[in-house]
């Protein structure tokens, strides 16, 4: 079928955007030893700060599901970009430690929000195109996590201060996405978007007030958690295993695999280019087999990437393992938003939040688990926890398909809906 130009115009815009997002985030989290010296936190107080984060994060997510019923989620991208910028500024520029705990707890409830709805608007520009294209998106967001990366690398090389670096990133990456901001947002509201379909139908559950109370169906209580739960747990899961490999595959390598300092940043930049690499090269994947077949492939590769990795006997072996680790994690978490909104057809965004906030569940438990057995154990044994839940994925992953629908993929989702008038394809909505 023909794609709409606004929707193709909306499409790069988010590309970019998220890239973006990626970028600012990984400039953040590279340089956070310089932060700490910045402040003076001592190693005890630096795990509590972290920890925050993805704590208010969550409420971030959480809270922006009801913002969006006001305001369409490509608005509150627009917005919550530059604020986020800002905050990253604003930690580079501080000195006293009141100022790095305000920059921080605001840098936690936008960055949930921002993630949110960065989904939200991606599951929404997809069901718009009716094919897989969620993939991109994360894969832009690799791309500019290796971007931030290179650009905290530069910083550190050239002795910047915090300050420049931040400061001197945002200037260079903000006005690509603040001038396709209107792209994003033109027309947000209209029908066949995630704002539109959730408008579409509450109407139809509204019954009206002439009716007599004997023939009104009965209105939900709420909305519920049971057809996301196995996304959520799944979500935990494979973020559990991206923050042992984000947060202690250098440590792996030099202390256990006895790797040079140099060595020990390999896998790190193979995990992230394997990433990359497979998020696009996903949502061709998806078209072919499906969201739950890719997803049971992905997490039967990052089991083989982990035990890989537990048994590697020397650094070059364990680095490759991280690197199909990467390749395997790729895939899971895209099509757990897009899945989430085919279980939550009536309101797709509060999907979209809540399975998003397992983002930030799965990170506040990876890390302290992953170290703390690693320090009682071996990281060997350690590295085998996240792959004994990740072959729990492969087990549950069926679960995933609706039993009603006879495909599983983006198609699916989009065939119980109606279609949208020839006359209104112009202006079809993004968000």
């Amino acid at each position: 079928m023909e794609i709409p130009v606004l929707l193709r115009r909306a499409r790069s815009a988010l590309l970019l955007v998220f890239l973006v997002h990626g970028a600012v985030f990984a400039l953040l989290v590279t340089r956070i030893p310089a932060i700490q010296d910045r402040y003076s936190l001592s190693d005890a107080e630096l795990p509590m700060f972290l920890a925050a984060v993805p704590i208010l994060a969550g409420v971030g997510s959480v809270t922006v599901s009801r913002v969006v019923r006001r305001v369409p989620a490509p608005v509150v991208v627009r917005v919550i970009q530059p604020l986020l910028c800002l905050c990253l500024v604003g930690v580079g520029a501080g000195e006293a430690l009141w100022q790095l705990v305000a920059c921080l707890s605001v840098f936690g409830l936008l960055v949930g929000a921002m993630e949110a709805s960065l989904n939200m608007t991606g599951v929404g520009i997809q069901r718009g195109y009716g094919r897989s294209i969620m993939l991109g998106f994360h894969g832009a967001a690799s791309l500019g996590g290796i971007l931030g990366a290179v650009l905290a690398w530069a910083g550190a090389n050239w002795h910047l201060s915090l300050l420049a670096l931040f400061a001197g990133s945002v200037a260079l990456l903000l006005p690509f996405a603040v001038s396709v901001g209107p792209r994003l947002t033109r027309q947000a509201g209209g029908p066949g978007t995630v704002t539109g379909d959730r408008a579409a139908a509450e109407p139809a559950a509204r019954p009206s007030s002439t009716e007599p109370s004997s023939a009104r169906p009965a209105r939900p209580r709420g909305i519920p958690w049971k057809p996301l739960l196995p996304l959520c747990l799944i979500m935990t899961v494979a973020v559990i295993a991206d923050s042992t490999a984000t947060n202690w595959s250098a440590k792996f390598l030099e202390d256990t695999l006895k790797s040079s300092e140099a060595m020990a940043t390999v896998p790190y930049a193979l995990y992230m280019a394997a990433t990359l690499v497979g998020r696009t090269l996903g949502d061709g994947w998806v078209q072919r087999w499906g969201a739950v077949a890719v997803v049971r492939a992905g997490a039967l590769l990052s089991a083989v990437g982990f035990a890989v990795v537990a048994s590697a006997p020397e650094p070059l072996t364990g680095a490759f393992g991280f690197a199909v680790l990467g390749a395997g994690l790729s895939v899971i978490l895209p099509q757990l938003f897009v899945i989430g909104a085919q279980r939550l057809p009536g309101d797709v965004d509060t999907a979209v939040a809540r399975v998003n906030l397992f983002n930030y569940v799965g990170f506040l438990i990876g890390p302290p688990l992953v170290g703390a057995i690693g320090a009682a154990v071996s990281y060997r044994a350690a590295m085998c926890v996240p792959l004994l839940l990740i072959l729990g994925v492969v087990l549950v992953a069926g679960s995933l398909a609706q039993p009603d629908r006879a495909k599983s993929d983006v198609g699916s989702d989009l065939e119980s809906a109606p279609p949208v008038p020839r006359s209104e394809a112009t202006t079809t909505n993004t968000g």
